[in-house]
């Protein structure tokens, strides 16, 4: 009976991590850079208070504006793919302080100039992995 009590935790356990390795999978996207002037934003007007500290903050599209309930929200973002290899290894953290002010938006995210280059190597739009954090 001890054996199949440590099957089933075993068993438990390994769903446990497997959902932890598939949850932090994010959505698939694009992300592209655009620069100053970023003020005014759709999130904090003229307020310079909304950037960030390290300026990695991100306008986004219609698809995850939400009605500007994303104001503030976080995502981590990765580089997955680019033309010419563009991706750096590694993630950062960016928060939403505006919408994508084209329409159509160029991008899932449009990451300020110093995000865009944590992330990229070349400037051109890359495709990317991002979840809510």
């Amino acid at each position: 009976m001890r054996t199949s009590s440590m099957s089933a935790t075993f068993l438990v356990m390994y769903c446990v991590l497997l959902f932890d390795v598939v949850g932090v999978l994010g959505d698939v996207g694009t992300a592209a850079s655009y620069g100053p002037p970023y003020l005014p934003t759709r999130c904090g007007g003229y307020s310079e208070d909304q950037f960030p500290p390290g300026e990695l903050f991100a306008a986004v599209s219609d698809g995850l504006w939400d009605n500007g309930a994303s104001c503030g929200r976080k995502y981590r973002v990765r580089c997955i793919s680019g033309p010419k290899r563009p991706c750096k290894v590694r993630s950062i953290v960016v928060q939403v302080v505006d919408l994508c002010s084209h329409d159509p938006c160029p991008a899932t995210l449009q990451l300020s100039n110093k995000a865009f280059d944590a992330i990229s190597k070349i400037d051109t739009k890359v495709n990317v992995e991002y979840a809510q954090i």
